[in-house]
């Protein structure tokens, strides 16, 4: 048997999140679909972590095993034949013995953008949360500096997350802008559901003043969920690159 990683770019628009639900399309099952046409037999892809609805990728990475004997362009030129246009395999490999996307992850990286502007922008709705008021930018730099380490996120995750632990570290948190667009880059080993959406939403109280480092750093040893910020809308998120 081989193990085939994927590296996988796509809109989330569209999409219940990654995986295969009831209540309507994942990406996750368009993907084993078309690896389906190709292989002639249904395989079923890991990925390195999932994605909620809206959420957008531009480097997740899914594995499957298989026995068929297939040259990678079948994996990235022919399955992108069966594949809608918002979603596309960037990269096909053959991975090493006993790797997994998702528990062989070392890291992740995701971008949250924010669009700033008095007038919506329909180019930038699908990627981006759209703000009318300043944001102080230097206050939201100083605060995100506190969130780099290990930390307790319990205050920062949705009330649905069941992860075992609520420890994770954090390498680095940064804020780029790109003409109106503000995005914020959150590295780190791991994350809870919602993590990077509520340190967003947190970010931007404290950007309006409503809030202030001492409050982010008390939310970090041990505060609760309704002690942060909004939880920041699903389209400004992205998750960037898996490492390994």
């Amino acid at each position: 048997m081989k193990t085939i990683r994927l590296t996988i770019e796509y809109d989330g628009t569209a999409y219940v999140g990654w995986q295969i639900q009831s209540n309507g399309l994942a990406v996750q099952q368009v993907i084993e679909e078309a690896l389906a046409r190709v292989l002639g037999e249904h395989v079923r892809l890991f990925c390195s972590g999932r994605t909620d609805a809206g959420v957008h990728a531009r480097g997740l990475v899914a594995h499957f095993m298989t026995s068929r004997e297939l040259p990678l362009s079948a994996y990235r030129e022919g399955v992108n034949r069966f594949l809608p246009q918002d979603v596309a395999v960037r990269e096909a490999a053959e991975a090493e013995a006993g790797f997994h996307a998702r528990f062989s992850a070392k890291g992740k990286w995701y971008r949250y953008t924010i669009c700033q502007s008095p007038i919506r922008s329909p180019l930038a709705a699908r990627i981006s949360w759209h703000l009318r008021g300043a944001l102080d930018e230097q206050a939201m730099v100083e605060a995100a500096v506190a969130f780099v380490g290990t930390h307790d996120f319990a205050a920062f995750r949705a009330s649905g997350c069941d992860a075992a632990t609520t420890v994770r570290e954090i390498y680095a948190v940064e804020l780029l802008h790109q003409d109106n667009l503000l995005h914020i880059d959150v590295k780190g080993s791991g994350f809870l559901r919602n993590m990077v959406r509520v340190m967003v939403g947190t970010l931007v109280e404290i950007g309006w003043g409503r809030m202030n480092v001492d409050d982010l750093r008390r939310l970090l040893q041990g505060g609760r969920r309704e002690g942060a910020g909004t939880t920041a809308p699903a389209q400004g998120l992205c998750l960037m690159e898996v490492w390994y």
